[in-house]
């Protein structure tokens, strides 16, 4: 068996080098497309990283998901033990002793960032801290957020360990934004006012970019500055996570200064970066069910090629400037031996282009190939004889 790799020279659309359009100072980025999860752009996107409170979206998930499956209400209330109580970093304030609503608790961890409110959600649904984050990690895997590893449920970074791509905190955003909508409208919420005290979201791409409508920033000396964020324009959602953002010029500034200058341009950056991919990509057909992709050679067939497809519409978006380098290859491993079945897998199409991370799709057959009968399978047998081949 050998593999054989076809370019499709007609879709070389020329040789016109690509200018990377998506530029940014953070040490790891990603762009997705919501709808289709398609990753667009990628900077160091799949390297485990600490997400600081950005690792609260899956603090959140868990949350969700009982909600919507009905094990909680959000009228129903957790207690507050002297562990939440204690819980230093960004707090919502919460109370000794005070029985929390699920309700509140969702907004002091949003727009509060509140890591009080997590340890009080983490001993509510999973009986313990260390429970919840048992809890964290299986979910984790069924969600297939691959380079994670959670330790906490609030992402300060004691203990040590805390991790997540920005490839897995989009593939966590797009889920809490496709899965759960009817909780989605707290991620947008400007301020939140609990025992009289009134904090503001630090997701300040709200005030910046039209469309922008969540989800989470975080921040810690080892991740630098960071968010998870995504708008919505006209129908094209989009998701950008930014991490690794450092700002050297403020160290010398007061702690609350510096948080308040840094998340200022922390929202600029994301917003600048959000807000020229939806200039900067468009969404491009390639191929739909029944198109001739390419031929694959067959061996023992009454056919001695069998036509490849795709299976369902396939496109992608990517950046204007890349499309004139986009380069389509067929790869399979052949001659393969017949019979071949209508649909069956068998081979890839590989999509690459400048500044853009790639994308396979696979291949089928378009038609049913059948075996050859005992004449053809004798003259094989001696073609094969002859060839050396077996």
């Amino acid at each position: 068996m050998r593999r054989f790799l076809l370019a499709l020279t007609v879709l070389l659309l020329g040789a016109a080098p690509a200018a990377a359009a998506i530029a940014t100072s953070a040490e790891h980025g990603l762009i997705m497309d919501a709808q289709t999860g398609q990753v667009l752009w990628a900077k160091d996107a799949f390297t485990p990283m600490p997400p600081a409170s950005m690792s609260k979206l899956m603090t959140l998930e868990l949350l969700f998901q009982r909600l919507k499956d009905k094990r909680f209400k959000l009228t129903d209330t957790f207690p507050v033990s002297e562990r939440a109580w204690r819980t230093q970093g960004s707090k919502m304030f919460v109370v000794l002793n005070d029985h929390m609503p699920i309700e509140m608790l969702i907004r002091g961890i949003i727009v509060d960032s509140g890591n009080d409110a997590c340890v009080v959600v983490a001993e509510g649904v999973g009986g313990t801290v260390e429970g919840f984050v048992d809890l964290m990690n299986a979910r984790a895997k069924q969600l297939h957020l691959d380079q994670s590893h959670f330790v906490n449920p609030d992402g300060l970074p004691d203990p040590p360990g805390q991790l997540m791509s920005a490839k897995d905190l989009a593939t966590l955003a797009r889920h809490l934004i496709v899965d759960y909508p009817e909780f989605y409208h707290y991620f947008s919420e400007p301020d939140f006012t609990w025992h009289g005290i009134t904090q503001h979201n630090r997701d300040t791409v709200l005030n910046k970019l039209t469309g922008a409508d969540g989800l989470k920033t975080g921040h810690t000396d080892a991740a630098g500055y960071g968010i998870t964020t995504s708008a919505k324009q006209g129908d094209h959602r989009l998701i950008l996570v930014l991490n690794g953002l450092r700002y050297p010029d403020l160290e010398k500034s007061s702690s609350a200064r510096q948080d308040w200058v840094a998340g200022q341009r922390r929202g600029d950056e994301a917003a600048r970066v959000l807000g020229l991919a939806f200039h900067e990509f468009r969404h491009y057909a390639l191929f739909k069910p029944g198109d001739v992709v390419g031929q694959a050679d067959v061996w023992g067939g009454t056919e001695n090629a069998v036509p490849l497809t795709v299976k369902d519409a396939t496109g992608l978006t990517l950046q204007v400037d890349s499309r004139a380098n986009m380069k389509v290859v067929v790869s399979y491993d052949g001659p393969v031996k017949a019979p071949i079945a209508q649909g069956q897998r068998i081979g890839t199409l590989h999509v690459t282009a400048p500044d853009f991370p790639g994308m396979d799709v696979p291949l089928v057959a378009a038609h049913a190939v059948s075996e050859t009968g005992f004449f053809g399978r004798m003259m094989l047998g001696v073609q094969a004889l002859f060839s050396g081949k077996k």
